[in-house]
């Protein structure tokens, strides 16, 4: 009998662990297609996080490194304008073990027709326009070992058809198994205090992580407007964190993951060198029917003192109607952020924001930059400070964790 080889092996470990019901699929793309003849690209990093101050907890560290590894593997099928795509990830931390972790991101094939596409398997797909956060994008859920800005996400098994005509493009999602959100561990900083016990989740679908969701979305550009509507329904990508005691007697925080239904809207209106956005949501079904908002404008000056610079200012409120009860810090909140692009070889960039509250004048202070270093390298630097937040909101937890992060990528 054939033996499998490594590849189909890794296929489909990794997918049992996400949606069984996929694995028979994956498995059949994995021996349809073959491994040589396409590309091969990706990126490995080493990341070190340092923290300005000692932790709160003794099992906690001041300094964590760790290793990541993030390949890509691309095959366009041939006589098509079909292709496959494989992007696993790996990531080996210092001292947190629920951070060293692997998933995979994408594991698709795609299929092009007339006004057409199928696309099955495992992949990333991204909604909206906001710069602070983004309500919309409930696809994937958020790898939050990875970081806090919620911009990583799991891998999502799907059955994605696009139709694409005049009116715009209509996208439907079919999406079985899913994936809990990841949380950092015991000894990891940035974490809620106390601790997320994610090995005791709990769902409202008696299927748990077997239940099948839906998403549906429209979105079409005219006259400098780029709108999307879009509609969910399904298991939360956001759980409630509901207090508990573990064996030991300890309080810790157990995932409720809800079904909810919900409904969004994303909108961005290019005038000149002004970009207006707005994301907006309306929730049902994870306690009270709620609405949240984030709206704001980008204003980009160019050529800034005669040089190529481009200096773009921000400018973000962010609002969620359940107030204080909510289990975001944004309720009542405004971004003010500046992004400089120095349009170099290297693709020097810069973004900086704090976030305010404007009822308990709580703050957050990030920075991101960037720049290449040759043909291969990239440097990345991320800055993160909380200020004066009240022992009721979400960023009490984080008052110890201002940090420092330095990564080092190697393209190829």
């Amino acid at each position: 009998m054939r033996q499998a080889g490594p590849f189909k092996v890794f296929v489909m470990r990794a997918t049992r662990a996400s949606c069984m019901g996929c694995a028979a699929i994956i498995w059949l793309m994995a021996v349809a297609i073959p491994v040589q003849g396409g590309e091969w690209s990706g990126f490995t990093s080493l990341e070190y996080q340092g923290f300005f101050h000692p932790p709160l907890l003794p099992v906690q560290y001041r300094s964590y490194s760790s290793v990541v590894l993030q390949p890509e593997y691309y095959h366009l099928i041939e006589g098509t304008k079909d292709s496959f795509t494989f992007v696993p990830f790996v990531r080996a931390d210092q001292h947190d073990p629920a951070r060293s972790h692997a998933d995979i991101r994408e594991l698709t094939w795609l299929k092009v027709g007339e006004g057409y596409e199928w696309r099955l398997g495992i992949r990333k797909v991204f909604w909206g326009v906001a710069e602070s956060q983004h309500l919309v994008d409930i696809i994937n859920q958020t790898d939050l070992v990875e970081d806090i800005d919620t911009e990583d996400k799991l891998g999502q098994p799907m059955i994605n058809f696009a139709l694409m005509r005049d009116w715009g493009t209509l996208n439907a999602f079919i999406l079985p198994g899913f994936r809990e959100r990841t949380f950092p561990g015991t000894a990891g900083r940035l974490r809620s205090q106390p601790p997320v016990d994610t090995d005791h989740a709990s769902y409202e679908s008696p299927r748990e992580r077997q239940h099948v969701d839906y998403a549906l979305r429209w979105n079409r550009s005219v006259a400098g407007w780029d709108i999307g509507l879009s509609q969910f329904y399904g298991t939360s990508r956001e759980p409630r964190l509901l207090p508990s005691l573990d064996s030991q007697g300890a309080l810790v925080l157990i995932p409720r993951y809800d079904l909810i239904h919900q409904t969004g809207l994303d909108a961005q209106l290019t005038q000149g060198n002004w970009l207006w956005k707005l994301e907006a949501i309306r929730r049902s079904g994870q306690g009270q029917t709620f609405s949240a908002l984030t709206g704001g404008f980008e204003y980009t000056f160019t050529g800034v003192f005669n040089t190529a610079m481009d200096l773009g200012l921000i400018t973000e409120y962010l609002y969620d109607d359940r107030g204080t009860a909510a289990p975001t810090p944004f309720q009542d909140d405004v971004m003010t952020g500046l992004r400089l692009t120095l349009n170099d070889a290297p693709s020097s960039e810069l973004l900086l924001g704090i976030i305010n509250d404007r009822r308990t004048r709580a703050g957050m202070f990030n920075l991101e930059a960037s720049r290449r270093l040759g043909r291969q390298y990239k440097l990345s630097l991320e800055a993160r400070l909380f200020n004066g937040a009240p022992p009721t909101d979400p960023l009490f937890a984080w008052r110890r964790d201002d940090y420092l992060q330095l990564t080092l990528a190697r393209y190829f």
